[in-house]
């Protein structure tokens, strides 16, 4: 229940410090976050109050989960109350591993299921490559689907996979993250065939004519609005400045799974002799074990975390 001449509403997109809050019976209102520093993003439940055609936001709703990234110098966050994340890499150009963990590793951490998408399974060799890359992360449970996403044809039907990627985000929230070259363009035009034009109507709205790209915007695929897809920019830096180096282990499953076979309570795995986490470590790590590739981005993300911060 709202309080006294409050409103529910759902934030679905925002520029600047300008949202557009969704009301339940789906109307759409821009509002404005009271006070000087905008605290919304995408998929906040809120409570606001109209004022004429436009509206304030007086109360965010506690969130369940809030994905974002942080350098030494700001922060980006990505949207909230999210039930899944899609991780969209490709077989060619190549991923980054260490882009991809840090990724999942800011999802651990906000405890989001994860599904990774790896596309152009059409092209054999180079997918054959990074599918055995990707074995690690299969080992660690996590669900892995193969695409082949067509540029070419807007039809569902004609990219492989999708059909399968859609049962798993059906009745959920989810966000779409993907680096330049993984295709992310082609399934949220095959998804939402005129999200190009409904972003520019958002932004000519959000900010007075000037059709710039909003940060995240949240579309929904159904009628019924149970099932939605939000489109974020922004994957090529991913910055875990707010994840403390101690904690850096529990967020990742394989290296979690053997920490706690350590000889001290508070080792680094870096160094320490008796490390169950340095003995599991093996080249060509079999299930159970840790790859030295993962070993390595633990390593080597532990260091640039334990850097004194100004």
């Amino acid at each position: 229940m709202a309080e006294a001449g409050l409103q529910r509403g759902l934030v679905v997109a925002g520029h600047g410090r300008h949202v557009w809050v969704e009301t339940p019976d789906g109307q759409r209102r821009i509002c404005h976050p009271r006070g000087k520093k905008s605290a919304t993003v995408v998929g906040d439940e809120v409570l606001w109050k109209p004022s004429q055609d436009e509206g304030t936001i007086e109360k965010v709703e506690p969130r369940r989960n809030l994905l974002y990234r942080q350098d030494e110098i700001r922060t980006k966050m990505f949207a909230a109350n999210l039930d899944l994340v899609v991780i969209l890499i490709a077989a060619e150009p190549e991923f980054s591993e260490q882009q991809l963990a840090r990724a999942l590793i800011a999802c651990e951490a906000e405890r989001i299921p994860v599904l990774i998408g790896l596309n152009k399974e059409d092209l054999s060799e180079p997918f054959a490559r990074a599918w055995e890359k990707l074995a690690p992360y299969r080992a660690m449970g996590y669900t892995v689907l193969p695409l082949a996403l067509n540029p070419g044809s807007p039809e569902v039907a004609a990219q492989k996979g999708l059909a399968e990627l859609l049962g798993h985000m059906q009745g959920k929230k989810s966000l779409v993250l993907g680096p330049s070259g993984s295709g992310k363009s082609t399934l949220i035009n095959c998804l939402i065939p005129n999200a190009g034009v409904l972003t520019n109507s958002i932004s000519t709205a959000l900010n007075s004519g000037k059709h710039t790209t909003t940060s995240t915007t949240l579309y929904w695929l159904d009628a019924e609005r149970t099932t939605g897809v939000m489109d974020s920019p922004g994957f090529q830096e991913f910055g875990l400045a707010h994840i403390a180096p101690q904690d850096l282990a529990s967020w990742m499953p394989d290296i979690r799974a053997h920490a706690q076979n350590c000889k001290f309570y508070n080792c680094t795995h870096l160094h320490e002799p008796g490390c169950g986490v340095i003995s599991a470590t093996k080249s060509g790590a079999s299930p159970g074990e840790i790859s030295t590739s993962r070993y390595s981005i633990y390593s080597v993300l532990h260091e640039e975390l334990s850097q004194k911060r100004f």
